[in-house]
């Protein structure tokens, strides 16, 4: 909802875990003499570990001018300050530095981004893509040509996914506007890609890796042996509709990428809340993420790091919708009721050493994912049921779109092959791959078409024109994916909503329609 989500819950794309030389022995633990008024911060240690932090403001100019004066007295060096937000990033090597700094007056909250020192995987797609080869391209383009309609591009017969959600008859109307642009905010972007090139929006891309905005050319791209995984998702929304390749849903509006994801596939707070701002500030419409902030898969808002990272992304998502952004994020991939009582979470802080805790998901939050006024997609495989790995849960998940699954759980109706989800990647080639990862860009490149319908809709019309019009799906009795004769999930509620696929699937074709 960070990880390759990508949400990356389960297998990822890269491999989730790194050498770690850090433990949590060196998180901020220092003690601190309270300051008691901003700029009142004795002298402290700058030996520790170099992390980075987020604080979060209130106040005039005059009160955040003393606050980021006191960051300097705390050992803390700014790296840039949304002052919009009232969100400053920092880093320090003092470990009470959070502590120190939280007694100022004017700041709300504070806390470090990582565990691990600067420098260090996080999505939610499942395992490495399924490259296709040269020789399957041309073979698959081959058959396309002999069999398929004209207006079809050459490797969409393979892509379930779009009349899954009648994007095919949607393309009979519109392909989208161009006056719409939908940001990836994600591991970067191949905009040199033949099927990502023609709808690239270069005014509205950006590195925020280091949570400051980095525009020079081609900084939003994947380096070599970065993850695929933001190209990938690039597509799924706007490949372009020229006779090469696969199909976007919506192949007329622009896409942006917004890299905020480091060499490692680390999503951290400081990178997200650059994305989301920068989204905000270049006219982008559509914000899609599929990914969680890490390193926490939930952030407990009763510690005091982890509420501050909640809140900076919040008012970082508040921001991007106040300026006019849909956001649409991905639920996430390990079969977890997100609407239960409590939930182990094994993987968390995923930049150092994670450990087994339980955690109540009403007050420790998967993010974005689960932030106010962010859509929340599930996934769905080739038979239209919630796929075998994707999150559920009743008042969580919005809605529902195709994420793939295992051929062997949901096999496609030919002459698809793969119950993944196909688009390109680095390089110009394509691949396969499956997570929410892939549903929330079809959710995203669906509120481009209704964007492109309305131009004039707020955020929250487009909001509810995506539920409304999305295709009622009841729960299946019983869900047992696997067929092993036991339940693998178990979804609540009606036809109308559910804990499965919130109001139903996604519907492109409603979203063309005046």
């Amino acid at each position: 909802m960070a990880h390759l989500g990508s949400r990356r819950r389960r297998a990822l794309a890269l491999p989730a875990g790194l050498a770690l030389t850090v433990s949590l022995g060196f998180l901020p633990t220092g003690t601190a003499t309270a300051a008691t008024a901003a700029g009142s911060v004795p002298a402290v240690a700058t030996d520790g570990p170099k992390l980075s932090y987020v604080v979060n403001t209130r106040g005039g100019r005059s009160t955040v001018a003393s606050i980021k004066k006191a960051i300097g007295e705390a050992g803390g060096t700014i790296v840039t300050s949304y002052d919009q937000i009232g969100v400053i990033v920092v880093t320090s090597q003092n470990p009470g530095f959070a502590r120190t700094v939280r007694k100022v007056r004017g700041v709300d909250s504070a806390g470090s981004t990582r565990t691990a020192p600067m420098a260090a995987q996080s999505t939610t797609d499942i395992g490495a893509p399924q490259v296709l080869s040269a020789e399957e391209v041309a073979a698959a383009t081959a058959k396309a040509k002999a069999n398929k309609a004209a207006d079809q591009d050459p490797l969409e017969p393979l892509q379930w996914d779009l009349p899954a959600i009648k994007a095919d008859k949607a393309h009979e109307k519109t392909l989208g506007s161009r006056n719409v642009t939908v940001a990836v905010i994600d591991t970067g972007v191949d905009d040199t890609h033949p099927d990502i090139a023609p709808n690239f929006d270069r005014a509205a891309s950006v590195n925020c890796v280091g949570g400051k905005p980095d525009t020079t050319e081609g900084a939003w791209r994947p380096g070599t042996g970065e993850s695929p995984h933001g190209t990938h998702v690039a597509g799924e929304i706007a490949a372009a509709k020229n006779g090469v390749g696969v199909t976007g849903v919506a192949p007329g509006v622009k896409v942006s990428g917004i890299k905020v994801s480091t060499p490692a596939g680390f999503f951290y707070t400081e990178a997200v809340v650059c994305g989301f701002v920068w989204a905000a500030e270049h006219g982008v419409d559509v914000t899609n993420n599929s990914y969680y902030t890490d390193p926490w898969y939930f952030n407990c808002k009763n510690d005091p790091d982890q509420k501050a990272l909640v809140e900076a992304v919040s008012r970082a998502t508040r921001y991007a919708e106040k300026k006019g952004a849909v956001n649409v994020a991905a639920a996430g991939n390990e079969n977890y009721d997100l609407a239960s009582d409590s939930i182990t979470d094994p993987s968390s802080p995923n930049d150092t050493t994670p450990g087994d805790r339980v955690i109540d998901p009403s007050e420790c939050l998967d993010i974005p994912t689960q932030l106010p006024g962010v859509v929340t997609v599930s996934s769905t495989g080739a038979k239209g049921l919630k796929s075998s790995f994707s999150n559920y849960g009743l008042g969580v998940v919005d809605i529902a779109a195709p994420g793939g699954d295992s051929t062997r759980y949901q096999t496609p109706a030919p002459p698809a092959v793969s119950g993944l989800i196909l688009g390109p990647l680095p390089g110009g080639n394509y691949g396969y791959m499956a997570g929410t990862s892939m549903a929330s860009p079809h959710v995203a490149g669906v509120a481009a078409l209704l964007k492109s319908t309305h131009p004039h809709a707020s955020p929250s019309a487009i909001k509810a024109l995506l539920s409304v019009q999305a295709d009622d799906t009841a729960c299946p009795a019983p869900y047992d994916i696997d067929g092993d004769g036991e339940a693998d999930a178990v979804c609540e509620g009606g036809k109308g909503y559910n804990s499965f696929y919130g109001a139903g699937l996604v519907d492109a074709l409603a979203a063309v329609r005046k």
